[in-house]
């Protein structure tokens, strides 16, 4: 069955295929137009030619609902993150 928010998802899927914006990559699972895997290719940051670090890689499903694009998705991170104020346990 096709609704709005499935037509409009096969449409950015298609516009994001065309022109995909640097450091991004996304697609609709397999046999789920609604769930979405991205990954977000972080830069390595330089210093006078000298490699200081890295903003790492970032897996994440998104979830659509039909209610797509009046309500934005669900976005859930699947790499762990490092935060300097986020403890490990606890």
């Amino acid at each position: 069955m096709s609704t709005p928010a499935r037509r409009r998802l096969m449409r950015d899927f298609k516009r994001l295929q065309e022109d995909p914006p640097v450091g991004v990559s996304g697609a609709p699972s397999e046999n789920n137009i609604m769930q979405w895997n991205a990954v977000i290719f972080g830069h390595a940051c330089l210093y006078y030619n000298y490699f200081v670090f890295s903003l790492g890689t970032f897996k994440l499903v998104i979830e659509f609902s039909e209610e797509y694009p009046n309500k934005p998705p669900t976005v859930r991170f699947l790499s762990k993150m490092f935060h300097p104020n986020e403890k490990s346990v606890g």
